[in-house]
C-alpha cells in the first residue's frame, strides 16, 4: 500500500471533512465541542484548525498533512512544535502528533506507514523529542506507537502518554 502525507488545501480539507463524517467518530477527529455528534461548532473548528496548521515555523508552530493510502484520503495527521516553556525535556526541539484514520482504512498498515513518515519529517525539522498520547483503551494505538520505538507510560487518569528520542 502506497502511503503519503499530502499538504491540506481546500480541496482536501472538503475531502477531510466529507471522510470524517462519513467514516470516524466526532470525538475521534474534534475536541468535544457543541455536544454530541458532528454540529457546527465541530465542522468550524475542523476547518480553523486545518487552515491555521501551515507549518512548524509558522504562527501555529504546527503543520497538518492529509493522510493519503493508493491515492485516495484515509485521514489526518499532526505535527506541533512545543514551546519550551511547556517542554519536559531540554525544552528546544521538542514536538508532538496526533492521528485519526477513517474506520475503513485501519487495521492495514496505514497508521504504520504515516507515522513512520511524521517521525521523518520531525527529523527534518530538528525535532528531537516526540510525544504523542491515547487513552488506555485504545490499544491499537499503543501497539503502533511501540512498534514504532516510543515509550509508553498509563498515567492514573487512564491516558496513555508515548515518547521518542529521535
Amino acid at each position: 500500500m502506497a502511503v503519503e502525507l499530502a499538504d491540506v488545501d481546500e480541496s482536501v480539507l472538503t475531502g477531510l471533512w466529507e471522510l470524517a463524517v462519513r467514516d470516524a467518530a466526532p470525538d475521534e477527529v474534534t475536541p468535544p465541542l457543541g455536544g454530541p455528534g458532528w454540529n457546527h461548532e465541530r465542522h468550524e473548528w475542523f476547518l480553523a484548525y486545518h487552515r491555521s496548521a501551515t507549518g512548524l515555523d509558522g504562527p501555529s508552530g504546527e503543520k497538518s498533512w492529509a493522510v493519503m493510502a493508493n491515492g485516495e484520503l484515509a485521514g489526518s495527521v499532526r505535527l506541533k512544535r512545543i514551546p519550551a516553556a511547556e517542554a519536559t525535556g531540554a525544552g528546544a526541539g521538542e514536538a508532538e502528533t496526533g492521528i485519526w484514520l477513517g474506520r475503513s482504512y485501519r487495521g492495514r498498515g496505514i497508521g504504520s506507514a504515516a507515522l513512520a513518515l511524521v517521525l521523518a519529517a520531525a527529523r527534518a525539522a530538528g525535532v528531537s523529542r516526540l510525544s504523542a498520547s491515547t487513552t488506555g483503551g485504545n490499544v491499537v494505538a499503543q501497539h503502533l506507537l511501540a512498534a514504532a520505538g516510543a515509550t509508553l507510560e498509563p498515567d492514573p487518569e487512564g491516558a496513555v502518554s508515548a515518547g521518542f528520542v529521535l
